[in-house]
């Protein structure tokens, strides 16, 4: 329990550092997880419930944001849409996170070859748009929310181990590192302990920005027809309808966009807040 209220309090004073754009962006990204969280309480409508009657309809005060094609309310799907768009960016960053910062480490603890080697494979990732290395790897795993999450978790996995391995060829050589393993400290234990726990603040910032580029390589790839399979609510699914029909039915497109668009933003600015309170320069100022 006072471990829970220390990191509670100590999220509280770096989210307090980044000032007011840090605080905007965690509570709009709060009530975008609350919508999908009470999904099933918030949405008026089933989200896949086809009514052809009402197809197309523009925003009334019976559907606050139309309809689709299939007389689908458009509101009721952007809710739902919101749990997949979160789930996928949250896991995939999760994933790219957790490979990327551990072979970082290893890499610029151990050095040498395996240190090149890794380095030149992080080089090639880099040199493909993650768009386009997300599209290649989820038209050959296929379209599933399982492979989406992998194909995008693949694209961000570059950025995390260069992030981790610059400062640990730095701190490999500090004193406190050295004495660690004059003590006869295994070299697992020196990373887990003595080298990971200084890259914990810029691995989260990094992975707070990173989860917007997730989120909108998702919309992309349902967009393009590579991401979950429909009738599924998602909001690049959402999109790419809206863009059939944009000249007949605007509301397809603008209303997923925006929701994106604010999901994107939120991350944005708290990740920004974030690197703020963790620049030494604002801390000595405590």
């Amino acid at each position: 329990m006072t471990a829970s209220l220390a990191i509670l309090r100590d999220t509280t004073r770096f989210i307090s550092r980044g000032g007011v754009f840090a605080w905007a962006g965690l509570f709009l990204l709060a009530a975008i997880v609350a919508m999908a969280a009470f999904a099933p309480l918030i949405a008026p409508y089933d989200p896949l419930a086809q009514d052809i009657v009402n197809r197309l309809l523009p925003p009334s005060s019976e559907f606050w944001l139309g309809t689709d094609s299939y007389g689908r309310d458009v509101l009721s799907r952007i809710i739902y849409g919101a749990r997949v768009s979160l789930f996928v960016g949250l896991v995939s960053i999760l994933v790219a996170m957790t490979l990327g910062t551990a072979l970082g480490v290893i890499s610029g603890y151990v050095g040498g070859r395996f240190d090149a080697f890794v380095m030149a494979l992080v080089d090639l990732m880099l040199s493909f748009p993650s768009l386009l290395l997300g599209m290649l790897v989820a038209a050959v795993l296929g379209a599933s929310i399982e492979n989406l999450i992998i194909a995008i978790a693949v694209t961000e996995i570059a950025p995390f181990v260069r992030l981790a391995r610059a400062p640990t060829l730095m701190l490999k050589e500090q004193e406190f590192v050295q004495a660690a393993r004059s003590m006869g400290c295994t070299h697992q234990r020196i990373m887990r302990v003595h080298i990971l726990p200084n890259l914990i603040a810029d691995i989260l910032v990094m992975g707070s920005l990173w989860m917007a580029t997730a989120i909108r390589t998702e919309a992309s790839l349902s967009f393009i027809g590579l991401g979950v399979k429909p009738p599924t609510a998602t909001w690049g699914g959402m999109i790419r309808e809206g863009f059939e029909n944009i000249l007949e039915a605007w509301w397809l497109a603008v209303f997923p966009s925006v929701f994106v668009f604010l999901t994107v933003l939120a991350l944005n600015l708290l990740g920004d807040g974030l690197r703020d309170a963790t620049d030494p320069k604002l801390r000595q100022r405590d």
